[in-house]
């Protein structure tokens, strides 16, 4: 057995190369990252991490003392350029050609880049690496206003961190709204008042046009307008890391696509993660979910070890704002009505959201009984009547039990 390559070394290589040794496989595995560090989770670079609050060490997925005990090859700062399905093999920047068996193909997603007059001025910057915070960290220190382009999670929560560090931030939306890409007007409206009231200011259908500044960054441009900032952070979305698998003849569908079993088109060749699009209820979606890569790798594992079992994801994700968490889970595409619950003894409010009869989604803000309960029932296939999940004597738990 020549053994099981993973090209990648974010959150769903790092799941499946531990998933793998879990699930009996004795042979070699090795994975290829192009940052220098272990595979490390994304989601608390926006977050604990960038306040300081959380230590690098605690942000790896697993210790890098993990890979050595496992016998897991891993090599960071090497980037494989080719992948040849035919023979079998794939080569590195350094010209080394290695041999598989299996090959995953987790590599993931990259920063949408705004390319517009002034973006490459200093002080100009996208997060997504710990290398990316690192720099903003730094950059903080020594700013007093920042400017934010995008009103997206991520987005928010750098408004959210920076003004807790006491800066000046101001966020800008093109869309009417912000958030408006990826969640409800309710939900939007939630977020505008709570960044508002803590001094945010949000600024919709507003478009960058250009940055301002010698050298470094001292404004961003909108139109006839000029907003002073030392520091800018662009958060516009990300772009699938498809080009390694297109090169091979891999298909491509919004992703790489794969089947319910995480295969590609190419024979012996998964994919797991952002850059994997998958089938999700007679559609094609890509889960751009720290849970979607973990799931989505466990179950390649799985299959790589020949158990055939079909993939069927059970979305879920989380924000944390300020003192806010917000907790989702389903996807709420397709509703038709949306009700609110709100907890009569605390600040807890969720948002569940129906098709027809059927619970799809729902949002939970501070309140982890509603998003648990949610999620159970969304994964039971259970929809209680949008009258008796929203009615504050309800006990939620024993919705589940109808």
């Amino acid at each position: 057995m020549l053994g099981i390559i993973i090209v990648g070394a974010g959150q769903a290589a790092g799941q499946a190369a531990a998933s793998l040794r879990q699930e009996g496989y004795e042979g070699s595995i090795t994975l290829f990252g192009e940052e220098p560090q272990a595979p490390y989770q994304r989601p608390p670079l926006s977050k604990a991490y960038l306040s300081g609050e959380l230590a690098m060490e605690r942000v790896l997925v697993r210790p890098e003392k993990f890979y050595t005990d496992k016998s897991i090859e891993l090599h960071t700062g090497t980037r494989i350029e080719t992948v040849n399905p035919d023979n079998k093999t794939v080569t590195a920047n350094d010209g080394q050609t290695h041999s598989y068996d299996k090959l995953l193909l987790a590599t993931g997603s990259r920063p949408r880049i705004l390319n517009i007059e002034g973006s490459d001025l200093a002080g100009i910057h996208y997060l997504r690496t710990i290398d990316d915070v690192d720099g903003i960290r730094a950059s903080m220190a020594n700013a007093e206003r920042i400017c934010i382009v995008g009103g997206g999670y991520i987005g928010l929560e750098v408004a959210a961190v920076a003004n807790k560090l006491g800066l000046q931030v101001t966020v800008l939306e093109m869309e009417d709204r912000i958030l408006q890409r990826v969640t409800t007007p309710e939900m939007s409206a939630f977020y505008h008042e709570l960044h508002s009231s803590r001094g945010v200011e949000i600024r919709t259908g507003t478009r960058v046009s250009g940055f301002g500044g010698e050298g470094r960054v001292t404004s961003v441009i909108c139109g006839d307008e000029e907003i002073s900032a030392e520091l800018v952070i662009v958060g516009i979305g990300i772009i699938p890391n498809v080009e390694l698998a297109e090169a091979a003849g891999i298909t491509l569908e919004n992703g790489i696509k794969v089947d319910e079993y995480g295969r590609t088109s190419a024979p012996n060749v998964y994919a797991a993660g952002d850059c994997a699009s998958l089938p999700y209820k007679g559609e094609r979606i890509r889960l751009e979910s720290v849970q979607n890569a973990i799931d989505q790798a466990d179950n390649v594992a799985a299959n790589i070890m020949g158990q055939d079992v079909p993939y069927v994801p059970m979305p879920w994700f989380w924000s944390d704002q300020y003192d806010i968490k917000l907790q989702i889970a389903g996807l709420n595409r397709g509703y038709d009505a949306v009700y609110e619950r709100r907890d009569a003894d605390s600040d807890a409010q969720s948002f569940w959201y129906y098709h027809g009869d059927t619970l799809l989604a729902v949002d939970a803000i501070n309140d982890s009984r509603a998003y648990m309960v949610g999620k159970r029932l969304i994964e039971m296939g259970k929809s209680p009547t949008p009258q008796e999940a929203m009615d504050p004597e309800t006990n939620l738990k024993a919705l589940l039990k109808k």
